[in-house]
């Protein structure tokens, strides 16, 4: 696919400026709060159970429709508002992020607040459906990866970062003015997208093509299988990361573990946002790498507190820049209709590691955990080393 001469003369002027940061920034908000707005529940679980007399499992499900609304409007919502401004679609997803916590913060009605997280699922398709796009506008070619890189801070920023601290206050003031707040960040967020981030046109009518015809392109299906494999494996672990601790006696050190996890996240983002350009293909497999070496770690029946922390930085590592590294890749590959498919692949697999999880946890326990994971990450070594000519390049092109 050819460069379009709106996207060449946004090339040329930031060739000039160098990265736009303010613009960037907004959009590394963005992320974190589809993060933030999909996650907190897990935070305050059991005190919104409570005031809306529900039980956890069935409050649980506030985290589950959000993603499976995400997965299934990803290409839907991507072909209907193909022709909208970029800004404007950017807009009404944040606004709708505002609204559906608003309803959230003040609802006494758990069919209605299910009702508006399905609403903030769909946004956040938005969201994630044109957020990499935007970034990949606003910079010059050679630093596309790096604006990339900037944009997705924002996913362990909020995991590392926004989560804890979303929990906290739901302890100290309560989880309704916690949502409260979250809708304030939503509204200013509004205002800085307003100011800071330039507009750009939807694709004309004639210029569209079905979104699901981007698996036939070189390289996509390899992207997509890296992205199901690498997210089922990660969530597998992550979403039931308090029951396998449990088995080391490490349950009370919880938030501590999920801090080193989280920090060494924000190392890998930075470093792959340094490098992301240059080695779009070493990257992903060295990330593969350092997760295997985790999980096996994890399986040694004998490992101590020390293996623990040890794994979890290096799953950190291996996790952080994973979402930059293969939003970028198949951004490559297919244009924004690849963007559109890792999107609902994504959330997809996403919502089945918890389900698979839960299955491992009742048939074989949950040091069966490190196991599953070390089978899903091997095919992915051997499918990235595999797509050397499309996928994950040795030479990525330079237009898109």
């Amino acid at each position: 696919m050819s460069t379009s001469s709106t996207e060449s003369a946004t090339d040329s002027g930031a060739e000039v400026r160098g990265l736009p940061l303010s613009p960037l920034l907004a959009l590394c908000t963005a992320a974190f709060m589809g993060i933030l707005t999909e996650a907190l529940p897990a935070g305050v679980l059991p005190e919104m159970a409570r005031d809306l007399s529900v039980s956890e499992p069935a409050m649980g499900q506030a985290l589950t429709i959000y993603a499976i609304a995400t997965a299934l409007s990803a290409i839907p919502g991507s072909a209907l508002t193909a022709t909208w401004s970029r800004k404007r679609l950017l807009l009404t997803a944040v606004a709708a992020f505002a609204i559906a916590n608003t309803v959230t913060a003040i609802s006494s009605s758990y069919a209605l607040t299910m009702a508006f997280r399905l609403v903030a699922g769909v946004a956040a398709a938005v969201i994630w459906a044109e957020l990499v796009g935007y970034a990949r506008r606003l910079a010059p070619v050679r630093l596309r990866g790096r604006a990339i890189a900037i944009t997705m801070a924002g996913i362990p920023l909020a995991l590392s970062l926004g989560i804890p601290l979303g929990t906290f206050l739901g302890e100290m003031v309560g989880w309704r003015l916690t949502f409260g707040l979250v809708t304030l960040v939503s509204a200013l967020l509004v205002l800085w997208i307003l100011a800071s981030v330039p507009d750009h046109p939807g694709r004309r009518r004639e210029h569209r093509e079905p979104i699901l015809a981007a698996l036939r392109l070189p390289g996509v299906v390899a992207v997509l299988f890296v992205v199901a494999a690498y997210v089922l494996a990660h969530n597998i672990l992550y979403t039931y990361i308090a029951t396998f601790l449990d088995e080391y006696d490490l349950g009370g050190e919880r938030d501590t573990v999920l801090l080193v996890f989280g920090v060494a996240s924000m190392v890998s983002i930075f470093v792959t946002g340094a490098l992301v350009d240059r080695r779009l293909r070493s990257l992903p497999l060295a990330g593969a790498v350092l997760f295997i070496v985790a999980a096996g770690l994890l399986t040694v029946p004998a490992g101590g507190v020390v293996v623990v922390y040890l794994s979890m930085v290096l799953w950190g590592l291996g996790w952080g820049g994973v979402a930059t590294l293969l939003q970028t890749a198949v951004t490559d590959a297919g244009g924004d209709r690849g963007q559109a498919l890792l999107v609902t692949t994504w959330n997809t697999f996403m919502a089945g590691g918890g389900a698979a999880g839960g299955v491992l946890l009742e048939l074989l326990g949950p040091r069966s955990f490190p196991w599953s994971v070390l089978a899903l990450l091997v095919p992915v070594l051997v499918v990235v080393a595999a797509a050397r000519t499309h996928g994950f390049p040795v030479q990525r092109p330079r237009t898109t």
